[in-house]
Order: C-alpha cells, then sequence, then structure tokens
C-alpha cells in the first residue's frame, strides 16, 4: 500500500468547504476523492491536515491518501488535474513515507486575510477579499496584533461551535502588509480553533476603523469569552497559504 502526499490549491467559493458532508458532496474534498477512487478503480478516503469552511480558499493545502495503484505520481498529478473542476488544481504529488499523516505531523500553518481597502468594490475581487470601504490604520492593527502574538488560550476568538478540549494555541506571528489598496494578513501558528483567524481578522478590523483599540484585544483575550469579541469576518477572504511539517 502506498502513502501517496498531495499539495491541492482551490478557489472555495462554490463549495460547502474542504471536508467531506454526509448529505452534500460538493466539497473540495469529495470532488477529489471522486476522481481518484475511479483512477485506482478502489475506494479512496483522502486526509486533508485541515478543514476549511464553505467559502474559504487554499494556495497550499495538503492531503495524503493511501493507495494499490500502480500509478506515477506524475500520471497520478495529470489525472487529477484533468478530470477535476477547473477551481481545483493539483500543485505536486509525491510519494511519502507510510508514516506520514497529513494532520497529524503539522508543524505549523500560515493563513492569510485578504482585505480590499479601496473607495470602489473591485468587482473582480469580490470573491476573494473582504470589502473594506472606509480607510483603515494599519499601524493601529499592527500594534493590535501584538498582544496576540505568543501561547494564549483563545477561547474568546474562537467560534461557540468549537468543541476543542483545549483553546490554546501558540501564535508565532501575524505581519499585515499594504500594497495599494490591498491589505494582507499573515497569520502563523502551531494550529487554530473554528473560525478563530476570521475572528482575529475582524478584531484587528475594527481596530482599524477606530472601533476598537488595541489595547481592546488584550482585554478580550483576557475574558475566554466569545460574547466579548469581534464579529467573525467573511469567509471569502481568508486563505490557507501554506502547511509546514
Amino acid at each position: 500500500m502506498r502513502n501517496i502526499k498531495i499539495t491541492i490549491e482551490y478557489d472555495g467559493s462554490r463549495y460547502k468547504g474542504f471536508q467531506r458532508l454526509k448529505d452534500n458532496d460538493n466539497t473540495i474534498q469529495g470532488k477529489i476523492e471522486a476522481v481518484l477512487s475511479k483512477m485506482a478503480d478502489e475506494k479512496i478516503e483522502i486526509i486533508g491536515s485541515g478543514r476549511t469552511d464553505m467559502g474559504v480558499h487554499a494556495y497550499n493545502q495538503v492531503a495524503n491518501f493511501k493507495t494499490n495503484s500502480s500509478l506515477s505520481v506524475r500520471k497520478i498529478n495529470d489525472y487529477l488535474n484533468n478530470y477535476l473542476p477547473e477551481d481545483i488544481a493539483i500543485k505536486s504529488v509525491e510519494e511519502v513515507d507510510e508514516r506520514f499523516h497529513s494532520r497529524y505531523n503539522v508543524k505549523q500553518k500560515v493563513y492569510l486575510y485578504k482585505i480590499n481597502n479601496s473607495k470602489t468594490q473591485d468587482v473582480f475581487l469580490r470573491k476573494y477579499s473582504t470589502y473594506i470601504e472606509k480607510p483603515l490604520d494599519i499601524e493601529l492593527m499592527k500594534k493590535a496584533s501584538e498582544y496576540l502574538v505568543g501561547e494564549h488560550d483563545f477561547t474568546s476568538f474562537a467560534s461557540s461551535k468549537s468543541k476543542k478540549k483545549s483553546n490554546v494555541r501558540e501564535i508565532h506571528s501575524i505581519t499585515i502588509n499594504k500594497n495599494k489598496d490591498m491589505i494582507d494578513i499573515f497569520v502563523e501558528g502551531n494550529g487554530f480553533l473554528y473560525n478563530m483567524v476570521r475572528i482575529i481578522a475582524g478584531a484587528l478590523i475594527e481596530v482599524g476603523l477606530n472601533k476598537k483599540t488595541p489595547e481592546d484585544i488584550k482585554l478580550m483575550l483576557d475574558a475566554k469569552d466569545r460574547s466579548k469579541a469581534s464579529d467573525t469576518a467573511p469567509a471569502k477572504g481568508l486563505y490557507l497559504y501554506s502547511v509546514k511539517y
């Protein structure tokens, strides 16, 4: 039995998220498994590095699967890209050690949140960034982000639907860049709770709009109460940027 690792790029706009659902096959995982199973003439189940929600995108999602197929990794890559929808692309395929697990072996992940901060909405970016019309104060956002770096209990920044035993996570860095009207927020950490990055983005946006102060971020963290934090930013601005092993 071979263990195959794949790196996936996808536009999540029209999907119900990455993870396969019992009542809906319109997921990234479902689409890839259907093609792989036909290719290998056996039932294939892929394991993703983590789930992404409905509408969330990925530059480098990682998954692995076991197969008896003897096809070369190049032919597997070509087959997938030939039969998958145009909004899902396989960037690389490689054979890995049988012990490799795309989720359990993750050391850190980087998420990217994109904001279009122009005076006029860009119609071509509307599905791939969050539009904020009023100018954002980048320096205040950077100052606020410093309170989130390090190991903290992120209960205030996790969806109430999160079922994790512990809400303690470590954020290694938050980088905020502005290029003309586009603002990119990179969040790197050892793991993330359900909706955590989107709630962080929502809080930083509020600081940028002067609705909150940087110090309010610390108060949100200390409260360990979801109701004390900001609203969840829209899914369309979020990308799984990279997964590190």
